[in-house]
């Protein structure tokens, strides 16, 4: 078949960054297949790109696809890009809100993309946080559409001239706010453990009619990702090649520790842990009507492809 397109919603991010470095470092290219990475902004509508055509894989949210196949009707997720959540809220740093205090978070308006956001609003209600009471308002950041655009810098930029008073999004962004001292950070969803941790993780996912009709081409994805994940693992400085072929130069300069810092949580296999998360992610997002089982969700035929850490 034709190169594989590969969508990604954030490209200036190390959220989805293996499956970036596995097309740039040429790895795929290494296993016989052609791809591209295409940014698709928002993760709800690199998910109807999926569903159209117009991608061949979507490496973005796990639970993305939900957003364009309803009970995952023709759309798994074949490897996983990294383990648990992967977001940070930052909040203004004049603010002086410490860290994991979520009941100072008052009167802030937060900026978080579409898809992302319903992760923070799960977090803080079920961290208890009364989201009216404390007039905490959730929602896309003026200034920022639909299109192609790597939104936690634009996050970042949009805290620093005072378009938002704090926002949730990816790494980069988070990293850039505190390097700048604009912003700091409350809430590392990943590290921090609980509830934010289980809701949803990155992942590459793939529709049943790719699955069916080229196997060696997924399978393929999933051993580039599997090595991306284990040269960045073994030498993060391997990031800053791609990153300043992608990015701008202050970004690629940042990459390479936002890759050291992720690569304990490399890995391609998907638990069953990791789903029932997922499944109550998206009941409570109202995407879901019910639970649905692992291998309706899940492709395990390609893990021993790729590479478990």
């Amino acid at each position: 078949m034709a190169g594989l397109r590969i969508g990604v919603p954030d490209l200036v991010s190390p959220s989805y960054f293996p499956a970036i470095a596995a097309v740039e470092l040429g790895l795929l290219a290494d296993e016989g297949v052609e791809g591209t990475i295409e940014l698709v902004f928002p993760v709800t509508d690199a998910a109807t790109s999926l569903r159209d055509g117009r991608l061949d894989l979507l490496a973005g949210a796990a639970h993305a696809p939900l957003y364009a196949f309803p009970g995952w009707r023709n759309a798994r997720l074949v490897a996983a890009i990294s383990r648990n959540t992967y977001w940070f809220l930052v909040v203004r740093s004049d603010l002086g809100v410490a860290r994991g205090d979520l009941k100072a978070l008052l009167d802030l308006r937060i900026g978080a993309a579409p898809g992302v956001d319903e992760g923070l609003r799960q977090l803080l209600v079920r961290s208890g946080v009364d989201l009216a009471g404390q007039g905490l308002r959730i929602g896309p950041i003026p200034g920022v559409a639909p299109g192609t655009i790597s939104f936690g810098v634009a996050a970042a930029e949009a805290l620093a001239d005072g378009r938002v008073d704090a926002f949730w999004a990816n790494g980069m962004g988070a990293e850039v706010a505190e390097s700048t001292g604009t912003g700091t950070v409350v809430v590392d969803a990943r590290r921090d453990g609980g509830l934010g941790s289980r809701l949803t993780f990155p992942a590459i996912s793939a529709t049943q009619d790719l699955i069916a009709r080229d196997p060696a081409a997924v399978a393929a994805v999933v051993r580039a990702l599997g090595r991306a994940q284990q040269v960045l693992a073994d030498d993060p400085e391997r990031a800053t090649e791609v990153g300043r072929r992608l990015f701008p130069p202050r970004e690629a300069g940042l990459i390479a520790e936002l890759v050291r810092r992720d690569a304990p949580w490399y890995g391609t296999e998907i638990s069953p842990e990791a789903v029932a998360g997922l499944n109550a992610f998206g009941r409570h997002a109202g995407l879901l009507e019910h639970d649905v089982a692992f291998d309706d969700v899940v492709v395990t035929d390609f893990f021993s492809s790729g590479t478990s850490r």
